[in-house]
């Protein structure tokens, strides 16, 4: 998806919010433009990655209807931690972890936020794209700025785990576990996930940019073009939160557990992420960088973060690698 939409495709988008049929004819009036311009601008929101359904007689509509990101709305919701924060939301962008690191070098205060209604470029671990389409993911970035140095944020991508946990368990989706290092799923497949990259020196002080990705509903043609099994908060909850009230839930959790990793690291979380993880006690492979696969039992993390395996009667612990479920 690299589409830019122009200013007038995103005064179509937020007509057709409602999720409801609006024919060409009455679009094109609403705008003072040709019913061609209108094929065009939601033409170019298709080539963006946006689900436009098209009618003989009806008109136009969205596949889902969108409520956009309201920074009013999540000030309100966030009460007095609203002040922790300075919040932009923008319509488009290639990866707001990208524009936030730059933002960072330029001296952007800790606590911004930067959060996208529709990224061209979106990462998630390992190189992979984090696909998503117009209000079905919550997808934001936020600075941290950190007194210590890089050597002391061992652990930090599990600690944002359980913020995230912490913030679904509030809004009733109980089916939300970990899976390590630092993604959120349920037993469908992913749900969100976290990129984490930083700034600094490792003796300190240093930046950190948290990238958030929460699927919040997926349409089969979005599904289709995700190469894992994947979820949504839809599909575990008849009446999740709005993106609005997901975020302001996910900042403040995240204000109290960047704060408590700053004074303790991940000393104190490291039971509550240990009783959220998917397979704790549980068999699991883990495909190493090198390309070599490991088997063992769960046991947890310690406090640098690092998954402990019990492999035979030896307990060995690792800094990376890519989790997956022993077949039954």
């Amino acid at each position: 998806m690299k589409t830019v939409l122009s200013s007038r495709t995103w005064q179509l988008l937020h007509l057709l919010a409602d999720g409801k049929f609006h024919s060409g004819v009455a679009l094109a009036a609403h705008l003072n433009v040709s019913r061609a311009t209108v094929f065009n601008a939601l033409q170019e929101a298709e080539g963006a990655g946006v689900l436009v359904q098209r009618s003989n007689g009806r008109g136009y509509r969205l596949s889902e209807a969108w409520a956009a990101l309201d920074a009013d709305l999540i000030a309100a919701a966030l009460g007095a931690a609203q002040q922790k924060f300075n919040l932009a939301i923008l319509p488009q962008a290639t990866s707001s972890n990208a524009l936030l690191l730059q933002r960072a070098s330029a001296n952007a205060p800790s606590g911004s936020v930067l959060a996208v209604e529709l990224q061209s470029a979106g990462r998630g671990r390992m190189g992979r794209t984090w696909h998503t389409g117009l209000g079905n993911a919550l997808t934001f970035s936020l600075l941290w700025r950190f007194d210590c140095g890089l050597n002391a944020l061992s652990g930090l991508s599990l600690a944002v785990g359980v913020a995230i946990m912490r913030a679904l368990r509030a809004a009733q989706i109980d089916a939300a576990q970990l899976k390590w290092p630092n993604d959120v799923v349920c037993a469908e497949g992913k749900l969100g996930g976290v990129l984490i990259e930083a700034q600094g020196d490792m003796m300190g002080p240093c930046a950190v940019v948290i990238g958030i990705g929460i699927n919040c509903s997926l349409p089969l043609p979005l599904a289709q073009r995700i190469d894992q099994a994947a979820s949504a908060l839809t599909h575990l909850a008849s009446n999740p939160p709005s993106r609005n009230q997901l975020l302001a839930m996910l900042l403040g959790e995240l204000a109290r557990v960047l704060e408590e990793f700053a004074a303790h690291g991940l000393l104190n979380l490291r039971a509550e992420w240990q009783a959220y993880h998917a397979y704790q006690n549980q068999p699991l492979s883990l495909n190493l960088p090198d390309g070599s696969v490991v088997t063992g039992t769960a046991i947890g993390i310690n406090e640098r973060g690092e998954l402990a395996l019990q492999i035979g009667t030896k307990i060995s612990h690792f800094n990376s690698g890519e989790v997956g479920a022993m077949p039954r």
